[in-house]
């Protein structure tokens, strides 16, 4: 039975003597930067992942982000200002400018003062760079960009300046802008000539099953070339059993100070990463690609946008799934995959609590396979040869290969292709030339930054997973650094700690007060070691992620086996 509807008086406020709100509360959108950011935007999606992307076309347009323009885009993406505000704020190449204040010069000089570059003398070119630039020109120091086997390295607004000198830096400087593509890479047509995505149509085709591409990969030993470790086929075969849909995340962030493999690789032989990208989505069911590259590899960033058009034009295959390209804006966390995860949602890059994982709940909430970029270069050549081809490979009951980023103090750094389980030794002499004239060996980092320090007299240690935990180290990212007597491990430890300092995402208390609070202590000419092993023993227990959880490795290695160092400050 239905009721009758009474209508009941309400009494109304009486708002004839307030002002009414014309907008939403905070800054009101100024209508010149709203016309210019839609503009800029034109007729791309406004959707929320997109804010990184959006951020980053407002900075390079117009050299910086103004308030102005920070609310504008809030208004044009639906978002709150403080919401867009804390995106922006969090990653280091964003220059926020707020009301009153005055913009950065034009032209950004980003000097690196990684320790290969710091070794190689990037502290000389921070103090005269200033004054030879001028005022137009903002000189500032920079943590590792990727280009250690070029130290030092500089980056003049989006070009990198290789063994950077004071004349090459101010040459660049006075040139026009440009953003070359690396020359001498393997392009779509000349991959394709040599047989490239032949195998892809296999196993589209059903010439291969999935099965049995898996399988090789299980045999062979692939394990994740990012610096975690995780056997590759193990992680297809769990993503795989995930409902759909599922997503693929590539990491090209490759933040690990003394790691740069992933950029060389890519700059020689990008069809071979993409092949191996899209077998492995044909494996695992993968409806959509992300891959997130870092924002110093600005060479590479175009260098895939040309050939992902190349594909998209000219598919090897009829059915492809739809790759994504997301550009980082520097922040070495996002290299970790939560953290990678969340900057390409357009988020902050912090690490999320595990479980539930990313295979799981990932990307968008759907099951996710991560990969680094290295792990799927390998995969074309591993189904290929088989996977007891790669497995045959390795020293010192090791098995496979390894690309190692050598820089530091030998004769010839770079990319060196060789076997899993070789010691800093054979490494030094057979692929590096020896050392530099006039250097002796010292010392070396196994693993990049968060690696640790080994003394040269461990020097016959096999490089790979699980052979340098006992020592306090591991291999990560197989990014080996060098030292000579020209160097101490207190002054590499006191670097890799202000990058942590810097690089920290600050969500965690043992990580965002324990670098700072390390940093400070190991600055002193006396190191209190009583304080700084239980620091260490926090950080280790009670950190969200690795960064924090590995940050004292360098400091705890040099209690351990520098000494001397500690003695005679």
């Amino acid at each position: 039975m239905s009721h009758p509807v009474i209508p009941i008086a309400v009494s109304q406020p009486d708002t004839s003597k307030r002002r009414k709100r014309q907008g939403p509360k905070g800054r009101r959108v100024d209508a010149g930067a709203l016309e210019e950011v839609q503009h800029l935007l034109g007729s791309e999606s406004r959707q929320r992942d997109l804010l990184i992307e959006h951020l980053h076309k407002i900075q390079d347009s117009f050299g910086h982000l103004s308030a102005e323009h920070l609310a504008a885009l809030a208004q044009e993406m639906r978002l709150a200002q403080t919401e867009v505000f804390e995106v922006a704020s969090f990653y280091h190449h964003f220059d926020i400018v707020k009301e009153g204040e005055t913009p950065p010069a034009a032209l950004t000089v980003r000097v690196c003062d990684g320790l290969s570059c710091e070794m190689a003398g990037a502290a000389d070119l921070l103090a005269r760079l200033p004054a030879l630039l001028g005022k137009e020109v903002r000189v500032v120091a920079a943590p590792c960009i990727g280009r250690c086997e070029q130290a030092p390295a500089v980056v003049v607004g989006q070009t990198p300046v290789p063994q950077a000198s004071c004349e090459a830096v101010v040459a660049q400087a006075a040139a026009v802008p440009t953003r070359h593509l690396p020359a001498g890479h393997i392009d779509y047509a000349a991959y394709c000539a040599t047989g490239g995505y032949a195998l892809l149509k296999q196993c589209i085709s059903g010439e291969r099953d999935v099965e049995s591409v898996i399988k090789t990969l299980e045999g062979s030993g692939l394990r994740g070339l990012g610096g975690a470790g995780f056997p590759a086929g193990r992680k297809w075969r769990i993503v795989r059993g995930e409902p759909g849909p599922r997503l693929m995340a590539v990491n090209i962030d490759e933040g690990e100070p003394g790691t740069f493999k992933d950029r060389v690789l890519l700059e020689h032989d990008p069809h071979r990463f993409i092949e191996g990208m899209l077998i492995a989505a044909w494996a695992v069911g993968i409806a959509r690609i992300y891959v997130y590259l870092r924002d110093e590899y600005h060479g590479c960033r175009a260098l895939l946008e040309t050939e992902f058009e190349k594909l998209k034009a000219h598919p090897p295959v009829s059915e492809m799934p739809e790759i994504v390209l997301r550009r980082g804006a520097g922040a070495y966390i996002c290299g970790e995959e939560s953290a990678m995860i969340e900057s390409i949602e357009g988020k902050r890059g912090m690490p999320r609590l595990r479980p539930p994982y990313v295979a799981q709940v990932g990307l968008f909430g759907r099951p996710t396979l991560e990969h680094n970029f290295e792990t799927l270069y390998w995969v074309r050549e591993l189904v290929e040869k088989g996977g007891a081809w790669f497995a045959s490979h390795g020293r010192n009951g090791r098995q496979g290969l390894r690309s190692f980023s050598v820089s530091g103090r030998v004769k010839n750094p770079g990319v060196k292709l060789a076997p899993a389980g070789i010691d800093i030794q054979d490494l030094i002499d057979e692929y590096c030339g020896g050392m530099l004239d006039g250097h002796t060996f010292y010392a070396y980092l196994p693993g990049g930054a968060s690696g640790g320090i080994l003394p040269a007299s461990l020097n016959r240690i096999p490089l790979d997973f699980d052979t340098l935990q006992p020592y306090g180290c591991f291999i990560g990212s197989a990014a080996v650094i060098v030292l000579s007597d020209h160097d101490s491990a207190v002054g590499a430890a006191r670097n890799m700690m202000r990058f942590f300092k810097h690089e920290s995402c600050g969500q965690c208390t043992p990580c965002r007060n324990g670098t700072a609070k390390a940093s400070a202590l190991i600055d002193q000419p006396r190191w209190d070691l009583e304080l700084l092993a239980d620091l260490s023993a926090v950080m280790r227990d009670a950190s969200i992620c690795g960064l924090g959880q590995a940050a004292p490795n360098p400091v705890d290695c040099v209690i351990k086996y520098f000494p001397q160092e500690l003695q005679n400050p």
